[in-house]
């Protein structure tokens, strides 16, 4: 096992970075606020902190994100919920359409990016209790039709900028406490499911998903989307599972189902985040779970999509956003530094003693090196400048909103 790279692995290593484009969301800007003028968040998810700075309009969302794409190098994506919607006056979610987001299709085509979408079922009078999955069949009829707006918004999206736009459907259906009936409500989702995806969109170009949890503040005794039903609804779709890695049991780690999906799945997409004690969305750290993920996605020759979600307002939002995404990037980086093809080797000789070893002298590889390169190779700062940009930032512009 060598500890030095030659220039033509360096190279290599830097041109493949390029391949990871991730999809940076827009809620650690505002706290999952959007611009709707709702009332505060519901669905079992909270924001917590009160740093000042917070974005409250589109115009300081977007400055926002333009100073952390700045920070970030590489070419990115941006994912948006519904709730980001751009109009004069208040327009309910069934009836969003293409044209409250084309500001953001202009923001996005003069920086060549690409969007992601989500549907926002949560925080809204009529998410009260359940949504999809909702015994009441008027409550159920607002959300498929939102869920069908958002995909002839996500359509729109993906043609607007000749790239695909990856449309996760999230909801926070469940139950505080013992359910009398498990099944109905299941049942209930597969069908408003199954209408949201009779309407008519490009399926090359949108790429479906269903995102599991395990539960929510307000739903610990039982979750309608569950990761079964889910894995289960995509396979018989022919759409993505999403694996959030704060959606499941402590024990439970999404790096050990990265493989066992795509041994039956072309493409995943995945929520990177950051779990303490619960879902709480923790800014991403370069830490070994965060490692482990990337180690599965570089080692895979089939697509991954990669997003972030975590929004921490106890902080700097510009230095979680830009930390959270450059921690993914490093780790995907240190992933590559590691002899994969030589370590399979070792396992499938039952080597286990060699593994072990080849594995921890690849923790020594010259990262931090590769890194610094990969930064100037795209004009970015390198770590020790970030804060005192970040910093003037912070002085001039977010102090500035009150």
């Amino acid at each position: 096992m060598k500890y030095r790279l030659s220039k033509e692995e360096k190279d290599c290593i830097l041109n493949k970075m390029d391949d990871y484009s991730i999809s940076i969301h827009c809620w650690q800007g505002d706290d999952v606020a959007g611009f709707e003028n709702q009332t505060g968040l519901s669905g079992g998810i909270q924001s917590t902190g009160s740093y000042p700075g917070k974005a409250r309009t589109p115009d300081d969302l977007m400055l926002d994100l333009d100073k952390v794409l700045s920070l970030i190098p590489g070419i990115h994506r941006i994912n948006l919920h519904a709730i980001y919607g751009v109009s004069d006056g208040f327009v309910d979610r069934d009836k969003l359409k293409p044209e409250h987001f084309e500001p953001w299709v202009r923001f996005a085509k003069e920086r060549g990016l690409g969007i992601d979408f989500n549907p926002t079922f949560f925080a809204h009078e009529k998410a009260q209790t359940l949504t999809l999955s909702h015994v009441d069949e008027e409550i159920r009829r607002f959300w498929i039709d939102h869920g069908k707006a958002c995909l002839k918004i996500s359509d729109y999206f993906a043609k607007s900028l000749d790239t695909h736009c990856l449309m996760n459907i999230w909801i926070p259906d469940g139950f505080k406490d013992i359910p009398a009936d498990r099944l109905g409500p299941r049942l209930r989702l597969k069908g408003s499911l199954d209408e949201i995806l009779s309407e008519d969109y490009d399926k090359s170009l949108v790429k479906v998903a269903v995102e599991s949890k395990v539960f929510g503040i307000g739903i610990e005794s039982y979750t309608v989307g569950s990761h079964e039903f889910y894995m289960n609804y995509a396979n018989e779709k022919g759409i993505m599972c999403l694996l959030d890695n704060g959606h499941y049991h402590p024990t439970e780690q999404v790096q050990d189902k990265i493989s066992s999906m795509l041994a039956f799945n072309d493409e995943l997409a995945l929520h990177v985040t950051r779990s303490v004690r619960w879902d709480s969305d923790h800014v991403v750290l370069l830490d070994d779970e965060t490692k482990a993920i990337a180690e599965e996605i570089v080692k895979t020759d089939k697509t991954v999509y990669i997003g972030m979600d975590f929004f921490d307002a106890s902080i700097n939002r510009i230095t979680a956003w830009v930390i959270g995404v450059r921690n993914m990037q490093k780790a995907l980086l240190m992933a590559m530094t590691m002899p994969h093809d030589e370590m399979k080797v070792l396992q499938d000789e039952d080597k286990f003693t060699e593994l072990m070893v080849t594995r921890e002298h690849g923790k020594l590889m010259p990262v931090a090196e590769l890194w610094g390169s990969y930064c100037d190779r795209h004009e970015t700062l390198r770590d020790a400048k970030l804060m005192a940009e970040i910093k003037d930032y912070e002085r001039n512009i977010l102090k500035k909103r009150g």
